[in-house]
């Protein structure tokens, strides 16, 4: 048993400063019901590594409770007022942000522990795959179950596409990915043996037109919906197996997380001209393997969460963790970001998830301290306008204009103006390197 967390629960203040907006899911009660008034719980998490004290993260959370067994998948939806997750007790719940109570659990539901679920971008249908082969899709304000798609292998991930037209299983040992029409659940693609060993993860792009997925394998695959071929392939992109993958908003760039403790951004805009992509390497986030990743939808950060029982925030265009998020006492298994960037969900082997309120975090004591240490210097890029940060003590940093995002697109069109043994030799030092540089 490792040491526990201590929690600090002597202020009573309110996570939100701002009224919830209208519940457009909510249900009519019986008059006799009283009806309550609950202003949650602002508790202050304590950094505490491996023993060792840091100073108080002062990161404002939630505590939720209300399933039976691992927590393995979470989104949020309905404009945030609301929390999706599933779970190895063989249920899907849809949570009140505001209160942290349980609005419903969807009927009938698997016969098995839940593996992931996912959410339309206009919150109106859900779908959750399980350990029996199957994956389920309700109407979210109704609970009503609008289809079962039964497989002949197991499901490892599913994902809605973000018009809502496509869902994309992930296959385990067909090792491939299943793309079916979200409405009458027909088929559209079914690519086997994608992969040389199980997929771990899939997901769409903005556009829903491609289709990411991660393996064992250690390598990240692009596939083309319309065109129905593999627009990119990149083998051995991590040390070891790969665990999730999560796209920007502009589809530009994805991320990719791994067992061998680190997470990469991959520039695959150009992916269809070679088999490899420029990337930046993030490192020094965890103490073991990365579990899950997701980007914010204005890519300022991405959030990560890992076996070492932490949620990891990273400045993206610095590429260095900024805050780490401790009180899980078991593995995190997934993590999702607020649409208005001010609330994280992760999900735990713990049996709970903790919604934290990373509003003020730039006023944390622990951020502005490693920001003073690092000498970071905030910049705009003159290309894409997007803040980013950079050393002080940098000899070049009065000609460094443009973000982490655009140099590698810059780097990416010299790459491709070289004779390919020395573009590939380039992109390989670019993938080596533990920064952006």
């Amino acid at each position: 048993q490792k040491p526990g967390i201590r929690v600090r629960s002597n202020l009573q203040l309110s996570l939100g400063r701002r009224k919830p907006s209208p519940d457009p899911l909510a249900l009519d009660r019986e008059s006799s019901a009283p009806e309550k008034h609950w202003t949650p719980e602002k508790t202050w998490s304590e950094e505490t590594s491996w023993g060792d004290q840091e100073p108080l993260s002062k990161i404002p959370f939630k505590i939720m409770k209300g399933h039976q067994h691992i927590v393995s998948s979470c989104h949020f939806c309905v404009d945030d007022t609301k929390l999706l997750s599933g779970s190895y007790d063989c249920t899907v719940k849809l949570w009140d942000a505001m209160d942290g109570s349980v609005v419903r659990d969807f009927e009938p539901g698997p016969g098995a522990p839940v593996i992931d679920c996912s959410v339309t971008a206009d919150s109106r249908r859900i779908i959750a795959a399980s350990y029996d082969k199957t994956v389920r899709a309700w109407d979210l304000e109704t609970g009503k179950l609008l289809w079962k798609l039964s497989h002949e292998t197991f499901i490892v991930s599913c994902k809605f596409s973000p018009d809502g037209k496509y869902v994309v299983s992930g296959l385990d040992v067909d090792r491939g990915i299943y793309i079916t029409d979200a409405k009458d659940t027909t088929t559209v693609s079914h690519i086997k043996d994608h992969h040389g060993m199980s997929v771990t993860a899939c997901c769409f792009d903005p556009d829903s037109q491609k289709v990411a997925s991660v393996s064992l394998d250690r390598s990240i695959k692009i596939w083309d919906v319309t065109s129905q071929t593999t627009l990119l392939s990149i083998t051995n992109a991590h040390t070891n197996a790969i665990s999730n993958c999560s796209f920007t908003f502009s589809g530009h760039f994805l991320c990719t997380s791994s067992w061998d403790k680190t997470l990469k951004i991959w520039n695959v805009h150009t992916g269809e001209f070679r088999n490899r992509g420029a990337c930046v390497t993030l490192m020094q986030g965890h103490q073991g393997s990365v579990s899950s990743c997701h980007f914010a939808r204005d890519t300022s950060f991405l959030v990560s969460g890992g076996f070492d029982r932490t949620v990891a925030i990273w400045d993206v265009g610095e590429g260095s963790r900024k805050l780490s998020l401790k009180g899980h006492t078991d593995w995190v298994m997934d993590v999702a970001i607020s649409s208005n960037k001010k609330w994280i969900l992760s999900a735990s082997k713990d049996r709970t998830m903790r919604l934290w309120n990373i509003e003020e975090i730039d006023q944390v004591p622990l951020v502005i301290e490693y920001k003073k240490a690092l000498g970071l210097k905030m910049k705009q890029c003159e290309e894409c306008d997007r803040p980013f940060s950079i050393y002080e003590s940098d000899l070049y940093h009065e000609t460094v204009t443009k973000c982490v995002f655009c140099r590698m697109d810059a780097r990416d069109v010299s790459a491709e103006a070289l004779p390919s043994s020395e573009g590939e030799d380039l992109l390989a030092s670019e993938c080596s390197q533990g920064e952006d540089g």
